[in-house]
């Protein structure tokens, strides 16, 4: 009999236990954390001013075929994918009728198919789901999430290096497109533009076949002279946190809707799709609660669940906080009542029956320098 408790493992495991990584359980996937002779904070560093290569192969990697696809992805989404064009990614979300967040996804426009990529830890339920709202339409979900490899190479170095590398030069791809190249045209990958540190950098998709030969392509040189290093989830935590991004479990989740999270700017409640009615209804009168940016007086971070004061009364909770590597204070996101949600507005977190001063302060914290 099979055990169902064994965590799964991508394609780049040998790489990241022979590179000491710490390997932990994320989403039932066993991912690097950290490596053992770096760290999350030379991670996070290394990335906001080189190069860094992180192993995203356990987000899910779903496409759609079929002559319903369109339409059937269109009423799935909370953006109006169908004025994307080909080449272009748009980030989205999957809502339920109530108008909470399922997921959060990037859904990208090929020639002949769509394609999405999904958090790890929703995949199973966004199948599920995709295919009980099918109802009779044309479109075929294949989940190539263990045929295929996915990396984020992530730094301000990362164009000029990847387009030297590449048989195709970067420079021209935009933000949120993407483009297919071939090396020695035999192998054929995606690349990207786009990721989850506030860098720029690409994300690199190809089959898991070549995913072994691949890194070794990108990472060629010695260790030592290489600009390009791994990093750990820690890292990804502590970047996307300094970039204001949200992390599903934390800031999103089924009870949560986009507007209050901040994210109307990627929904088009113009066109219909599940979840626009209650959507609707929340626009008229704006959300009751609002994603907030902390700044927060002292050391001490303030972690998810802490509690968000106004007077001394309870009127938000802490979703991530940590201590920023860039910024050299301690931030957190927050949904706070609207009412208190205005930049400069005086608060507190309760950290551990210590009441320490906040101010709500815009997002994201940090912005990569043009």
């Amino acid at each position: 009999m099979a055990d169902d408790t064994k965590l799964k493992q991508t394609p780049f495991h040998a790489y990241h236990v022979q590179a000491g990584g710490k390997m932990v359980d994320f989403a039932g996937w066993e991912m690097p954390l950290l490596y053992k002779n770096q760290g999350i904070i030379p991670e996070h560093e290394h990335t906001r001013n080189a190069a860094s290569i992180f192993d995203v192969s356990h987000m899910g990697r779903l496409k759609f075929t079929g002559a319903d696809a369109t339409a059937f992805l269109s009423r799935m989404v909370t953006r109006n994918i169908e004025k994307g064009t080909v080449g272009q990614s748009l980030y989205s979300l999957c809502c339920n009728p109530t108008g909470g967040i399922l997921d959060d996804v990037i859904v990208s426009r090929f020639a002949d198919h769509w394609f999405m990529v999904c958090n790890a830890s929703n995949r199973e339920k966004l199948l599920a789901w995709f295919e009980q709202q099918k109802q009779g339409a044309r479109v075929n979900i294949e989940d190539q999430t263990f045929s295929t490899a996915m990396v984020a190479v992530q730094g301000p170095k990362v164009i000029p290096m990847l387009s030297a590398l590449l048989p195709e030069p970067l420079d021209e791809l935009k933000r949120y497109h993407f483009m297919v190249q071939r090396y020695m045209m035999l192998i054929s990958f995606t690349v990207f533009r786009s990721g989850y540190t506030g860098e720029d950098g690409v994300e690199i998709i190809c089959s898991n076949t070549v995913a072994g030969m691949a890194l070794k392509f990108l990472m060629k040189g010695d260790e030592n002279t290489s600009i390009l290093k791994p990093a750990g989830l820690g890292a990804r935590d502590t970047l996307r946190l300094e970039a204001g991004m949200p992390l599903y479990g934390h800031e999103l989740s089924e009870t949560i809707d986009p507007l209050s999270a901040g994210l109307g700017w990627a929904v088009d409640l113009t066109k219909d799709f599940v979840g626009a009615p209650a959507l609707r209804e929340i626009a008229k009168d704006g959300p009751k609660q609002k994603l907030v940016g902390l700044n927060i007086t002292g050391p001490r971070a303030a972690r998810q669940g802490t509690i968000v004061l106004a007077s001394g009364q309870p009127i938000g909770t802490v979703t991530s906080g940590a201590t920023s590597p860039t910024l050299k204070r301690c931030i957190a996101m927050a949904y706070v009542d609207a009412a208190y949600a205005a930049v400069g507005t005086a608060l507190a977190v309760d950290l551990r029956g210590t009441t320490v001063e906040a101010v709500v302060t815009p997002l994201p914290f940090y912005k990569r320098p043009k």
